[in-house]
């Protein structure tokens, strides 16, 4: 009679769920808050004129076409910087692997005892990162510079994400302004749509940023809702 020893239980793989997207949320973020806020304000700034309800839609498609164009192209901008700016310093860490080793080789010393790593424990990592250049230099921008290669097509990915969201965002609060109702009606069907929609996008906006939900929902709506009754109160004053 033979007996078997029970199954092992196979090993629990252990998952960890980040988000990695952090460059296309920060685009579609600052697309969306702007597109939300800023025509909003300047249609509920025209209401508060009381101009004639084309005046509002005509003025707010001007504003999310220009508001859409210089966003995205300050976001490329601002991408191709960033990437030129990685590229140089990216060439300038090759050079100093080739005619300053030495110092190089100190600094990943250096680095890695600042992780708490021993100057003993840190010589056989430093020695086998030397046989490494191109390990070695991406170590340095990661972690002497605090420097991330840039993914590729960043600029216009950057550009087309925030116009998008920029016009996405701004149809919100200017959609009530094409129905066949009246200027005071169409501004408090705006307020409340926009107000919903702030709420939701800053909701949104927190659950994947970390920060706690609720509260990154009525930070939004407020700052949102500052500037239209901002702009509502102005025009009312001078008109």
């Amino acid at each position: 009679m033979s007996t078997s020893s029970p199954a092992m239980p196979s090993p629990v793989q252990h998952s960890e769920h980040h988000f990695t997207g952090s460059a296309r949320l920060r685009d579609l973020v600052i697309g969306m808050s702007d597109g939300l806020t800023v025509p909003f304000a300047l249609a509920a700034g025209l209401s508060g004129a009381a101009v004639a309800t084309r005046v509002v839609v005509t003025a707010g498609l001007a504003e999310i076409a220009a508001g859409s164009i210089a966003m995205g192209l300050g976001g490329y901008l601002a991408a191709r910087s960033d990437a030129e700016h990685y590229a140089s310093e990216l060439e300038r860490e090759e050079r100093e692997i080739v005619e300053r080793p030495d110092d190089e080789r100190r600094e990943v010393a250096e680095i890695l005892q600042q992780y708490g790593m021993s100057a003993h424990e840190s010589t056989a990592l430093v020695a086998g990162m030397a046989q490494r250049p191109a390990a070695w230099r991406d170590f340095m921008m990661r972690f002497e510079l605090g420097l991330e290669a840039p993914e590729p097509g960043r600029a216009v990915a950057s550009a087309t994400t925030i116009a998008a969201a920029y016009i996405a965002g701004g149809m919100i609060p200017l959609g009530p302004y094409f129905a066949p109702v009246a200027l005071a009606t169409a501004l408090k069907i705006s307020i409340a749509v926009t107000g919903t929609a702030l709420l939701l996008f800053g909701y949104v906006k927190g659950r994947f940023t970390g920060a706690p939900p609720v509260r990154a929902a009525l930070q939004t709506a407020l700052i949102g809702g500052v500037a239209a009754a901002a702009a509502f109160a102005l025009a009312r004053v001078i008109s």
